[in-house]
C-alpha cells in the first residue's frame, strides 16, 4: 500500500513538474516572439522616428549603420586577388601612364612606370551601401581600404638628368568608390557601369617616396611635384563628379546621359588683392593670380610688378560641370626670375553651391597658406583677394556646345605642349599662350585673328602682336554671346608672358581672348 501510494505521488509530482515546465517555456517563447515582433517594427524606424518616440532620451548605443558588412565578399576577393592583380596591372599601365604624361608637372620631361606590381595583399571592403536615385539605375557605394605590399617604381626624367627611379613605398588607400549600374531589359541586364570616387569623405592615398640608386634632392621639389600630380589626377579624373563610363556586353547603348557635361559657366573678374605677403628680399613681390575649377583648364592674370596691393580687373569665364560639388580655386603667386619656381603667396576656395544663378556678387576671399591647413604651421594672415562672380546655367543646346568646346581646348593644349610652348597641359594660359597656340581652337569659336594662326604655325602666331607679347581684349563670341573686355598692360620686364596692348604696337587686328575650361576672356 505504501509502495503504491508512493508511486502515485511521484508520478503526480513528475507530471505536474513537466506541465509547469512546459507552461513556463511556452509563456517565455510567446514573450520572446512578441518582443521580436516589436524589435522588428522598431528596426524599420528611422532615426527621426525614434527621436519622436523617445524624445531626447534616445540611448547612445542605438546606431544606424550606413554600410552593410560583406565578409563573404572579402573572402572571395582574397582568393581572386592574384588573378585580379595581374589583370589590373595591365589596365593601370595602359590607362595611368598617359595620365602621368598629360598631368606631368613643369620641369619633368618624362614620368613612366619602370616596375608595377600590386602585391599579394587584397583590398578590404569595409561595407557596401546600395541606393536608387534614378529609375533604371542602381547606385552602390563601396567603402574600400587597402594597405597592400605593391612594388611601384616610377622612372623620372628631367633636364640634365637621364633617369631617376623613384619607389612608392608603404602605399595606403582610403576611399569610397561609387558604382552606378545602368539597367536594361536584355541579358546581362546591365548596359553600362559608371565608376567614380566620392568627394566626401575625401579620397586618401598615402605613401612614402624613396630614390633607388640616387637622391630625391637631385630634382628640387620632386616629392611635392609627384604629390601634386597624384592628387590632381585623382581630383580631376576620378573624384566625383568626374567619372569613368564603361559600356558592358554587346548591347548597343547610348552613354551620353551618363557622361559628365558642362552645366553652366562662371564669369569671374579678379579685381584686386590687399596686404599680400612679401616674398622678396629686395623690393616687393610681383603677384599674379591663377584660377580654375579643373586643374586641366587653368588661366592666369597679368603680372603686376613690385606691388603688395595689386589691381588686375581682369575677367575670365570658366565652365562648371557640377555646381553642387565643384569649387573655384584661386592661387596667388609671386613671379620669380629664371628657372626657379614661382612662390605661392596664398590660396582661396569658393564653392560653386554658394553662387546664385543669374546674380552677380562681389566677394572678398581671405587667402590661406594652403587649402589643407592641418599640414601648415605658418598660419599668419596672407591678405585678401576681391573678386566678382556671376553664374549662368546652360540649357541643353549650350551644354553640348560647351562640351565640344572643352574637347577642342584639351586638344589645343596638347598641341601647345608638343610644340614646347607650355611645359604641361596643366600650365595656366595667359594672353600670350592663347595667341601662340589657339589656331585650331579659335577657328571653332569664330575669332578672325585666330584663323590666320592655323596655317602660319606657332612661330608666326607669336608674331601676330608685333612685339611677340600677348594681347587680350574683345571680339570673342561664346554660346552666341559677345565677350568684351578692356585691354591691359603690365610693367613686368622680367617675364616674356606679360600682356601688352596690341594697339600700342600698331596692330589694329581684333585682340584675342584667353581660353579656359570653356572660354576665358581677359581684360
Amino acid at each position: 500500500m505504501g509502495f503504491s501510494s508512493g508511486m502515485v505521488l511521484g508520478m503526480s509530482f513528475g507530471i505536474a513538474l513537466m506541465a509547469g515546465w512546459n507552461y513556463m517555456m511556452r509563456s517565455r517563447s510567446e514573450k520572446r516572439s512578441s518582443k521580436a515582433i516589436d524589435i522588428k517594427l522598431l528596426s524599420n524606424l528611422s532615426r527621426d522616428d525614434l527621436k519622436k518616440l523617445c524624445g531626447e532620451n534616445l540611448p547612445q548605443w542605438i546606431s544606424f549603420p550606413v554600410y552593410e558588412q560583406v565578409k563573404w565578399l572579402n573572402k572571395m576577393l582574397s582568393k581572386l586577388w592574384p588573378f585580379v592583380a595581374d589583370a589590373a596591372e595591365i589596365v593601370i599601365r595602359e590607362s595611368v601612364e598617359p595620365l602621368l604624361e598629360e598631368y606631368r608637372p613643369p620641369g619633368i620631361t618624362s614620368m613612366k612606370f619602370k616596375k608595377l606590381s600590386l602585391g599579394t595583399v587584397a583590398p578590404k571592403i569595409e561595407g557596401i551601401r546600395v541606393q536608387s536615385f534614378k529609375p533604371g539605375q542602381i547606385t552602390m557605394d563601396i567603402d574600400l581600404r587597402w594597405g597592400g605590399d605593391p612594388s611601384i617604381i616610377l622612372g623620372i626624367e628631367a633636364a640634365f638628368i637621364a633617369s631617376l627611379p623613384i619607389q612608392l613605398k608603404d602605399l595606403r588607400v582610403f576611399t569610397v568608390i561609387r558604382t552606378i549600374f545602368q539597367l536594361c531589359e536584355e541579358i546581362p541586364c546591365i548596359s553600362a557601369i559608371v565608376v567614380s570616387l566620392l568627394a566626401e569623405p575625401k579620397p586618401r592615398i598615402d605613401y612614402t617616396l624613396k630614390a633607388v640608386g640616387g637622391s630625391l634632392t637631385a630634382i628640387p621639389g620632386l616629392s611635392d611635384m609627384i604629390d601634386d600630380t597624384v592628387n590632381t589626377i585623382v581630383t580631376d579624373m576620378l573624384q566625383w563628379p568626374h567619372r569613368i563610363v564603361v559600356p558592358l556586353g554587346g548591347v548597343p547603348v547610348d552613354t551620353s546621359e551618363l557622361e559628365l557635361k558642362p552645366v553652366g559657366k562662371v564669369t569671374v573678374t579678379v579685381v584686386k588683392a590687399t596686404a599680400l605677403k612679401n616674398m622678396e628680399m629686395i623690393g616687393k613681390s610681383d603677384p599674379y593670380v591663377v584660377l580654375y575649377i579643373r586643374p586641366l583648364f587653368k588661366v592666369k592674370t597679368m603680372v603686376i610688378d613690385n606691388n603688395l596691393n595689386p589691381v588686375w580687373d581682369q575677367t575670365f569665364e570658366v565652365i562648371a560641370e557640377d555646381k553642387e560639388t565643384q569649387a573655384l580655386i584661386f592661387e596667388v603667386f609671386d613671379k620669380d626670375i629664371g628657372i626657379s619656381q614661382d612662390k605661392l603667396l596664398g590660396v582661396a576656395k569658393l564653392p560653386l553651391i554658394e553662387l546664385e544663378t543669374g546674380v552677380t556678387k562681389e566677394i572678398m576671399l581671405q587667402l590661406l597658406p594652403a587649402l589643407d591647413m592641418l599640414k601648415i604651421k605658418d598660419k599668419k594672415d596672407r591678405g585678401s583677394l576681391t573678386i566678382q562672380v556671376h553664374y549662368y546655367e546652360f540649357n541643353k543646346e549650350e551644354q553640348l556646345a560647351a562640351l565640344e568646346e572643352e574637347k577642342k581646348i584639351l586638344e589645343e593644349r596638347k598641341k601647345l605642349k608638343e610644340a614646347g610652348v607650355i611645359g604641361s597641359t596643366m600650365d595656366a594660359l595667359d594672353g600670350t599662350v592663347s595667341i601662340v597656340g589657339s589656331g585650331v581652337g579659335l577657328v571653332g569659336t569664330g575669332i578672325g585673328a585666330g584663323v590666320g594662326l592655323v596655317g602660319t604655325g606657332i612661330g608666326a602666331g607669336a608674331g601676330v602682336v608685333g612685339s611677340g607679347i600677348g594681347a587680350v581684349g574683345s571680339g570673342l563670341r561664346f554660346m552666341g554671346r559677345s565677350i568684351t573686355g578692356k585691354s591691359g598692360s603690365s610693367k613686368n620686364t622680367r617675364s616674356n608672358s606679360t600682356p601688352e596692348s596690341s594697339h600700342e604696337n600698331g596692330d589694329t587686328s581684333t585682340p584675342v581672348a584667353s581660353l579656359d575650361n570653356g572660354i576665358a576672356k581677359s581684360s
